[in-house]
């Protein structure tokens, strides 16, 4: 009996090796967190270097602007990175195209339950589940986005290059029930057409 208790107390510590929780994310070894060992090492980023640039076109022009990192952390893994993930602040979306009334107004449409609904969904996350390392610090990058409570499988391309990571992400905004002048929702736009997909350009720097 002793000898079994040994065995299983063996079995337990060289799991815990392998994938733990950590404190800054909460994550285990469950398939829909990102795991990571226990030797790796956590890098957390300088939220006011680090930017997220949005970017979405209409048929008529285009509009573009920031969103503010709430919290992120990184994994890495004998110093390739291998885990993490991006929280970013809704509330913050801001235009920078526009200015006086025109920006005020758009920004304000932004934040309504026409597009991110941000009263009901302050943040939406990136969570980094898998990653493959090219040549020259690049990766590709499986994992999962949430907006407005509802999460899909993404996969993008990334670089880091000492303390910064960028990363170019399109998104379908059909996919996450953010309706309005969308032609996947509504017929006979014309002109007030605004196109599904919208870009997310991410600049990360490491402190």
């Amino acid at each position: 009996m002793k000898n079994l208790f040994l065995t299983y107390l063996f079995g337990l510590s060289f799991f815990c090796l392998d994938t733990y929780a950590c404190k800054s994310c909460g994550c285990s070894a469950k398939k829909e967190s990102h795991s990571h060992s226990e030797n790796s090492t956590t890098k957390n980023i300088d939220e006011l270097k680090s930017t997220v640039k949005w970017k979405a076109k209409k048929v008529n022009g285009s509009h573009e602007g920031l969103i503010s990192i709430k919290e992120a952390h990184l994994h890495f893994e004998k110093e390739s990175l291998s885990g993490g993930t991006i929280t970013m602040d809704m509330q913050t979306i801001s235009c920078i195209d526009l200015d006086g009334d025109a920006k005020k107004q758009l920004e304000s449409h932004l934040l309504s339950d026409d597009f991110f609904g941000t009263n009901f969904y302050p943040t939406a996350e990136l969570e980094i589940l898998e990653t493959e390392k090219k040549i020259d610090d690049n990766y590709t990058i499986v994992g999962v986005i949430t907006i407005k409570g509802i999460k899909k499988n993404i996969q993008f391309d990334a670089k880091i290059n000492n303390n910064n990571a960028t990363a170019m992400l399109t998104i379908d905004r059909s996919e996450f029930n953010v309706r309005y002048g969308s032609g996947s929702f509504f017929d006979n736009l014309g002109d007030n057409l605004i196109y599904d997909d919208f870009n997310l350009e991410i600049n990360i720097v490491f402190k």
